[in-house]
């Protein structure tokens, strides 16, 4: 009797994720093999591997992935070593340090598409101004740059500048509640023995924090694998001819976009991508737990 409660009190998360998580993965795995799909009459040719070779070919969705994957490449170290380096010097300081604490985590609570607006604004040229990045280029004596309409590596400096600045919040609290959980007993032991900081670094508290350290890197691959709606607010809703569009940007096109009407392209679009975050998920793993065993 006890036993069937337990069940009853979890049906309701039962329910929630069977009709909102479960069916819908079901769904989207029938919709990525049927081919020729016709959303008006919802029918379909037969079934097969054809939508997973459409999009592998298609040359929108293969610079999808490589916008994806250099702003992964980019972010994800810069973000997790910055955040590092400013935990370690909020974690020195003595005076005012619940106030630096506040001020830093300010922008994780401010809305995405309002922090890139701004951005838009300080990077855009316009006919009545350069911008006020580029305002600070000209004075020290570099030409403007055509931030968001410009090249392709000024709109992804842009773009990898963005996603630092909106992911270093969050990681920064992490860090510093995990160095602020280390025993200050090692500390001073080490001080004892006349250890130098660099030693009590990579030998104190670099291990004691490296769990920490490892789950930004994995949540990070993953937040930066689903980037689509900072790119929307830097560069407008048609990611594909400012050529800044990512995965999910090439599934939400395929589905409402101006070539949408395909929810099998976008759904074979989606299990590739579920494949890639999968596979380097568990290579994290596998890497994080090799390190905790030495």
């Amino acid at each position: 009797m006890s036993k069937f409660k337990g069940w009853l009190y979890l049906l309701p998360a039962l329910l929630f994720l069977g009709i909102f998580m479960i069916y819908p993965l079901i769904d989207v795995i029938i919709y990525s093999f049927e081919e020729n799909f016709n959303f008006a009459s919802q029918t379909y040719s037969g079934t097969g591997l054809f939508n997973f070779r459409y999009v592998l070919r298609d040359p929108y969705f293969l610079r999808a992935v490589k916008n994806t994957f250099i702003i992964v490449i980019i972010t994800v170290p810069l973000s997790t070593g910055i955040a590092l380096l400013i935990s370690l010097a909020l974690n020195s300081i003595k005076a005012l340090k619940e106030l630096f604490q506040t001020v830093y985590f300010l922008p994780y609570v401010t809305n995405t598409l309002a922090v890139g607006l701004v951005f838009m604004i300080l990077f855009k040229k316009t006919a009545y101004s350069d911008g006020l990045i580029n305002l600070l280029i000209k004075f020290f004596g570099g030409n403007s740059v055509d931030f968001i309409e410009g090249p392709y590596w000024a709109k992804l400096f842009v773009m990898c500048f963005y996603t630092i600045w909106i992911v270093l919040p969050f990681k920064i609290l992490i860090l510093t509640s995990a160095l602020a959980s280390v025993n200050p007993d090692y500390y001073k032991a080490a001080r004892v023995d006349g250890t130098s900081r660099l030693r009590i670094f990579t030998r104190i508290t670099l291990p004691m924090i490296s769990p920490m350290i490892f789950y930004l890197v994995i949540t990070g691959f993953i937040g930066a694998f689903k980037a689509y709606s900072d790119e929307v607010a830097i560069f407008g809703s048609n990611l594909n001819a400012a050529g800044m569009n990512t995965i999910v940007g090439y599934v939400y096109d395929m589905l409402y976009g101006d070539s949408g009407g395909y929810p099998s392209y976008a759904s074979a679009a989606s299990l590739i991508l579920f494949a890639i975050v999968f596979t380097i998920t568990v290579v994290n793993l596998m890497v994080s737990r090799k390190t905790a065993i030495r």
